[in-house]
């Protein structure tokens, strides 16, 4: 060999290293990878620097590598089956009040047969009277139930499982985009409190909240509430 020889292996005709494929050319047992700026076999389009490209459904998340994301469809599809549990719930609570209510009213009635002016009529009155408000009270107690589990249904749910019943049925779950995992108690309540304050705008908010992921511009379909949790929802199946 010599010092000016510009090719210092005469087996290797290419010029090249040792156990390297020609350059521009797939070498027999070796990986082939996609060209750069073209999606490889099977594999979401990348950037380099193995970032996924936005707007392509997929995303790369620590511990659970790359994922679907949820589309829109799933999303407001698993919201709305909440939905229904969430009305038969409430039709449920109010059905017990209206009747309780109903029932308070007919016992004020049956005062009348009770001859005016006398103790009697006084103490049947004053009875009824006061049980209404007793079932009156109990029936904002059966509201301030359903609040409670819906907050609990809610929040909890997706701070520990990352998906409500909706979501399992629609295969669609919420995770921490940090970590891949379920958001956790905090993460969850900010995610769940976002929605319940835009509710205080005549609900407009709340619609507000729950369609900012088509405003989302990162191609993570993040929405207002997903932003403050640092979370984002991805398709299981």
């Amino acid at each position: 060999m010599s010092f000016g020889d510009p090719n210092p292996n005469p087996n290797n005709p290419y010029g090249q290293q040792p156990n390297q494929p020609p350059q521009g050319q797939p070498g027999y047992g070796y990986p082939q990878q996609a060209p750069q700026g073209q999606p490889g076999y099977g594999y979401p389009p990348q950037q380099p620097g193995g970032t996924l490209q936005a707007n392509n459904g997929y995303i790369n998340v620590a511990g659970l590598g790359t994922v679907e994301l949820a589309t829109m469809g799933r999303r407001l599809g698993a919201r709305a089956l909440d939905g229904v549990a969430y009305g038969i719930l409430y039709a449920i609570f109010s059905a017990i009040g209206v009747a309780s209510l109903v029932g308070a009213s007919n016992s004020i009635d049956d005062c009348s047969g009770t001859e005016y002016g006398t103790a009697a009529y006084t103490q049947c009155v004053n009875d009824a009277a006061d049980a209404s408000v007793g079932i009156l009270a109990g029936f904002f107690g059966f509201i301030a139930v359903f609040a409670l589990i819906a907050l609990l249904y809610e929040w909890l749910m997706v701070s520990i499982w990352g998906a409500t019943l909706g979501k399992m049925v629609l295969n669609v779950k919420v995770v921490k985009e940090s970590t891949g995992q379920a958001p956790g108690l905090g993460s969850g309540f900010i995610r769940w409190i976002i929605p319940m304050v835009g509710s205080l705008f005549c609900g407009l908010g709340t619609l507000l909240v729950y369609l900012s992921p088509f405003f989302d511009n990162s191609g993570k379909l993040q929405g207002w509430h997903d932003r403050a949790g640092s979370t984002i929802v991805i398709k299981t199946k």
